[in-house]
């Protein structure tokens, strides 16, 4: 369990990072690739991914410094995820190519206590070498290749989850906002407790905490290792896996029903609305919502979240495709 003890000031300094981070969506994702997590979640994207690599030398060759970093599981060091901006991958890369070399040593010395390392590791930073620019050169092919086609789907699921936790903001504060990360995380003021796979403690003393949602991240929140460094939580977010061909409006009736379909159109009209709100719009009973709202849930076109004593609905990326306003793209 990670502890993150919080001050009255850190409650005042928590925000939430409004649009996926590149690095570290690439980082999480390079996990998902090394192993078979999350087959409903990732399955689609693995096989395209791993159809990609096989066709693609230059990508496959990016992808080999980036195993040699980034373990499946344990140690990932941190100058690999600069500190998040917005400003998007370029910026990002530039972060990391300007990275100390002292700090370089220090964290590749802690990934090498737990697995060997290459050659080429160990002129990361050195004056002379081209070893940072390659690794970044490398980080920004794989993104192209196996991150890129999809970004218009990852932005929408991580959307969503924004907008989810900007009700949360708004309507209850801090705390609720800090509550309604269950059950990845209990908030037990002034503590928040994370499901992690270690022991540790993190003390935020007046830092704040920035929230990123991650599509890639999968089922528990991961956070930087260094506690001296800007604290970061990365949790995932709800994320619906496969895109369908855009149907008309007469063939999206003939599939859900004109009822089903009226309460996906009303939930992905708004960033979220409670189940009273889908069934006074649409005109139907509470209990007949209800109902539809969780057949909708089951076939992954609409995330439900509690919040205090309402239940907030958002369509997915999955249902919004389905409605012809999302902007998915497969793998090319």
């Amino acid at each position: 369990m990670l502890r993150i003890h919080f001050t009255p000031h850190d409650l005042q300094n928590i925000r939430v990072a409004r649009q996926p981070d590149p690095l570290w969506e690439l980082i999480c994702s390079v996990c998902r690739l090394e192993t078979g997590q999350g087959p409903l979640d990732f399955g689609q994207w693995r096989r395209a991914a791993h159809a990609r690599l096989s066709r693609d030398a230059v990508a496959g060759r990016a992808l080999r410094p980036l195993r040699a970093l980034i373990p499946a599981a344990g140690y990932i060091p941190d100058f690999l995820t600069p500190p998040v901006t917005g400003a998007g991958l370029p910026a990002a890369l530039d972060q990391l190519r300007s990275t100390p070399r002292p700090r370089l040593v220090r964290e590749l010395t802690r990934l090498a206590d737990s697995r060997p390392l290459p050659n080429w590791t160990t002129s990361l930073g050195r004056p002379g070498s081209d070893a940072l620019t390659s690794l970044a050169g490398a980080l920004g092919c794989y993104f192209r290749a196996l991150l890129e086609p999809y970004w218009a789907h990852i932005r929408t699921a991580v959307g969503n989850d924004v907008d989810l936790r900007s009700r949360a903001l708004l309507d209850g504060g801090t705390g609720a906002l800090l509550d309604g990360l269950r059950p990845l995380a209990r908030w037990n003021a002034p503590v928040l407790e994370v499901d992690y796979p270690t022991e540790r403690d993190l003390y935020l003393e007046g830092r704040g905490l920035l929230l990123v949602p991650s599509y890639f991240c999968w089922r528990r929140p991961t956070a930087l290792a260094d506690p001296g460094l800007d604290p970061v939580l990365v949790y995932p977010v709800e994320k619906a896996p496969l895109a369908i061909a855009r149907g008309t409006d007469d063939g999206l009736e003939r599939l859900l029903g004109r009822t089903r379909t009226a309460v996906l159109t009303e939930v992905a009209g708004r960033t979220a609305r409670t189940t009273s709100e889908v069934a006074e719009a649409v005109g139907i009973a509470l209990p007949s919502v209800s109902y539809q709202l969780g057949v909708l849930r089951d076939g992954g076109l609409v995330a439900s979240h509690r919040d205090g004593k309402y239940v907030l609905h958002t369509a997915t990326p999955l249902g919004r495709r389905l409605l012809g306003a999302g902007s998915f793209s497969g793998a090319r």
